[in-house]
């Protein structure tokens, strides 16, 4: 009986080989259909990764360092989702170096500053969503991503100004940009905190 088991051996499972030059490392140009000037375009996007909670914040953190944890911008801002030191002291988080090496304490800020936002601008989340300012649709996550850009009290500003004050980053980025880039979000899983910390 013994001898009749071992004469069928055991098949391992075949190794599986991904050549070196098929491996995604980092995100990569795709070319897009040619545009209103007959011209093929080339732009660098994230994978998409749906329309809740997760795929805001990796768009957002695309947008902000192309998903980069370790990431120093030329103002100082840090990690993935490019933090000032200010914002992170509001969410209890005061050394710089141990917020860059950690990517878990980036994502509990990441979560803790948009559910601080929310709160901060639940009032005008109720009063603007599904109205248009300059022919941009407010929506709940297009205000959740400018205020990470700019600051819930600019966000403020903006919304009840009808986007007379439109602010800027050093960047040239706008209020107005990432609500239209970043609206669309079903962000209904955050809740709004007063003051949320990590």
């Amino acid at each position: 009986m013994i001898f009749i088991f071992t004469s069928f051996g055991v098949d391992a499972e075949p190794e599986v080989f991904v050549p070196e030059n098929l491996k995604i490392k980092e995100p990569t140009a795709v070319t897009f259909p040619k545009d209103e000037t007959g011209m093929s375009t080339q732009r660098t996007v994230p994978p998409f990764l749906g329309s809740a909670y997760n795929g805001f914040k990796e768009a957002l953190a695309f947008k902000e360092s192309q998903g980069n944890y370790f990431r120093i911008n030329t103002l100082g801002y840090l990690g993935k989702y490019q933090f000032g030191i200010s914002t992170l002291q509001l969410m209890g988080v005061y050394n710089a170096s141990q917020f860059l090496k950690d990517p878990l304490l980036q994502e509990k800020a990441f979560h803790a500053n948009i559910a601080r936002n929310k709160w901060i601008l639940r009032k005008d989340i109720e009063r603007f969503v599904g109205k248009r300012i300059r022919g941009i649709e407010v929506t709940e996550s297009g205000i959740l991503a400018a205020a990470h850009l700019a600051g819930a009290g600019n966000v403020k500003k903006y919304l009840r100004s009808y986007g007379a004050n439109d602010v800027e980053d050093a960047y040239g980025t706008s209020i107005s940009e990432y609500l239209e880039k970043f609206s669309g979000y079903d962000l209904s899983k955050v809740y709004a905190l007063r003051n949320a910390r990590v």
